[in-house]
């Protein structure tokens, strides 16, 4: 009998041992950072059977090629926000993990950034104070977030971008700094580690910021800078692309979002889990920060690409000052304060290096030419007191000024500002005769400029008038200068 009592405790063990779920092999289009998950899927495929062949893109172009139709069974990307706005049918879609777009800065180049704003950032990157990597974002989804971020935190609405919201010259300090570049996340990531001695920051997912600080591959460690005035969160969701692979998919989901899964995506990858709450590793324990609203349209994202693709180039700025008498008082006085505030006051509309910025002061004939190619904070001072003791004369040659400011602009933008009528030298039928397809040119009319004239001119020129009358002079500059 002892036989027959072994045989049943052999079935009783036997009845109780869970099978192997059968392996499986699915495609999926996964954004380019996702390399670092390799450990954790092979714990997927050890516990499931499921084996996940990732196909790596960047988050933007992977979600430009799932709107027009792909082969994979899942996709895997930072989000999938960009796919919804583009329009197409969103499929099944888990979130897996979080980490927001943050600035890794190296920690003595820091100073003023921790708990700043992204204007902070872009005035020390116009002010060749902080030079940074960042992904391309017509491919990367980091780099799209961190433009989404400057340019809503510029728009100052507290809402969600719009087309009319998105200025190239708001974008365009932020740019300045950007000095190495790369498709994707991970790929920026590795230019950072090759070029560090060069650069100051890097632009990127949390996680990426902190995975570089634990490479042990970094000379200088980098703080990590969550702006105050918000950031684009990414929450990685799984999408089902195939519906015949429902039933994997599930099995990947479940998997993934169990207690032991979360704790290991988060040891391993420093990516925050879904669940809030799970423990979490000593570098995640402080709050992202405000998370921004994220666009509504494709419209906005084809803006802001567009934006992207005229900013972070040199420029030249003709600036054509009016300093006629009846400037004095408090005409002039605002004229002083705005160069003063665009040279050292920070923000989004401070000059910046590489620019080229032009000041042409006239009355009844030009008085002064000078011209400034910013390099760094000496050129910053010296725009900021440009005008701080220029004298006054008679007359007002608006359109001579205007024919000597056209000679010297080559393909940059000309702003005249002025507040009196032409009683001097060239008239406007003059000017338009003398240069039939002139510079783009802007003007700020307060006084007793004539707005028709003005306006004559410069929609020749491809610009428009900016009445400063009842308003701010140096919002009326801020709102036309920089790349248009």
């Amino acid at each position: 009998m002892r036989w027959l009592a072994a045989l049943l405790v052999l079935a009783l063990v036997g009845g109780c041992t869970t099978a192997t779920p059968d392996p499986v092999v699915v495609t999926v289009l996964a954004g380019s950072e996702l390399a670092d998950l390799e450990p954790v899927l092979a714990d997927l495929r050890r516990d499931t059977g499921v084996e996940l062949k990732l196909d790596y893109r960047g988050t933007v172009r992977a979600s430009e090629e799932l709107a027009a139709g792909t082969g994979h069974d899942l996709a895997w990307l930072a989000t999938n926000r960009y796919l919804r706005l583009r329009g197409a049918d969103v499929p099944l879609s888990t979130s897996t993990m979080l980490s927001p777009l943050v600035l890794g800065v190296k920690a003595g180049r820091a100073d003023g950034l921790r708990g700043g704003s992204w204007a902070d950032v872009a005035a020390r990157a116009a002010a060749g104070e902080l030079r940074f990597a960042m992904a391309d974002p017509r491919v990367a989804g980091s780099g799209l977030a961190a433009l989404i971020g400057v340019a809503t935190a510029a728009a100052g609405t507290g809402a969600a971008l719009r087309t009319e919201d998105v200025a190239c010259d708001k974008l365009q300090g932020f740019l300045t700094g950007r000095v190495v570049g790369a498709d994707g996340a991970a790929e920026v990531a590795e230019e950072y580690v090759r070029r560090q001695d060069e650069v100051d920051a890097v632009v990127g997912y949390e996680s990426t910021v902190l995975s570089l600080n634990a490479s042990g591959r970094l000379r200088e460690p980098l703080d990590v800078v969550y702006p105050r005035d918000g950031i684009v969160l990414s929450d990685y969701p799984l999408m089902l692309l195939e519906p015949g692979k429902r039933a994997v998919y599930d099995r990947v989901v479940d998997w993934l979002r169990t207690p032991s899964a979360q704790k290991s995506i988060m040891e391993r990858t420093l990516r925050r889990p879904v669940d809030a709450s799970l423990e979490r590793v000593a570098q995640l324990r402080g709050p992202v920060g405000t998370a921004l609203y994220f666009p509504a349209t494709q419209d906005v994202v084809d803006s802001l690409l567009a934006a992207y693709d005229r900013a972070g180039q040199p420029a030249t700025v003709v600036f054509v000052l009016d300093h006629s008498t009846s400037m004095e008082g408090p005409r002039i006085a605002g004229l002083r304060e705005a160069f003063a505030t665009l040279g050292l006051g920070g923000g989004f509309d401070r000059f910046r290096v590489g620019e080229t910025v032009v000041l042409v002061r006239f009355a009844g004939t030009v008085l002064e030419e000078r011209s400034v190619t910013v390099r760094g904070e000496a050129d910053l001072a010296e725009l900021s007191r440009a005008l701080g003791s220029a004298g006054l004369a008679g007359h007002t040659a608006i359109f001579s000024a205007l024919d000597h400011a056209y000679r010297l602009a080559g393909g940059g933008t000309v702003v005249l500002m002025t507040d009196g009528e032409n009683n001097a030298g060239m008239s406007a039928d003059d000017l338009l005769a003398a240069w039939p397809a002139p510079p783009r040119t802007y003007a700020i009319r307060f006084g007793e400029a004539d707005p028709a004239e003005l306006a004559r001119v410069a929609l020749a020129a491809g610009g428009r008038v900016v009445d400063a009358t009842s308003g701010s002079l140096l919002e009326a500059v801020r709102e036309i200068r920089g790349c248009r």
